[in-house]
């Protein structure tokens, strides 16, 4: 009774694909599309732009394994602009190299900043990503100390 259920939807998801002109095939063009951005638009932008660059606010230092908040605003010299046509998609934040937190924010509601509550074991860089509609993610770190 299942199957009876389900051949029709692939079936029809098929020759929707078919319809299209887009063929099984179409489906794996997204790859091809990386390849039409540009350079500039891949790369990730580490210089400092007023309304781009986030601003990371947390201590210095922390105790190990002790929460505290990272607050991070997308605009370091301005607040970032919340519009339908250009708006901050996620922000995220690294430890280092491996990401802890991301929020996804919604266009007009959404206000570019965020507080992530997080406990670290060891220090290093706390590094926040934020990606625009219009551009490449910006990137800012902010070193941090554990004691023990």
């Amino acid at each position: 009774m299942v199957n009876a259920v389900r051949v029709p939807r692939l079936a029809a998801f098929a020759a929707l694909f078919l319809c299209l002109g887009l063929g099984i095939t179409g489906v794996y063009a997204a790859g091809e599309q990386a390849e039409q951005f540009t350079p500039e638009f891949q790369r990730i932008h580490t210089t400092y732009d007023a309304k781009h660059t986030p601003k990371i606010v947390a201590p210095d230092s922390v105790k190990r394994g002790e929460w505290f908040n990272v607050t991070i605003n997308v605009g370091s010299g301005g607040q970032h602009p919340s519009l339908s046509e250009h708006f901050v998609r996620y922000i995220a934040l690294y430890k280092d190299t491996v990401e802890i937190a991301r929020t996804y924010l919604h266009p007009v509601y959404s206000m570019p900043v965020v507080t992530f509550t997080i406990a670290l074991d060891e220090g290093g860089s706390l590094r926040a990503v934020a990606e625009p509609t219009h551009s490449a993610a910006w990137e800012a770190s902010k070193k941090i100390e554990v004691l023990p």
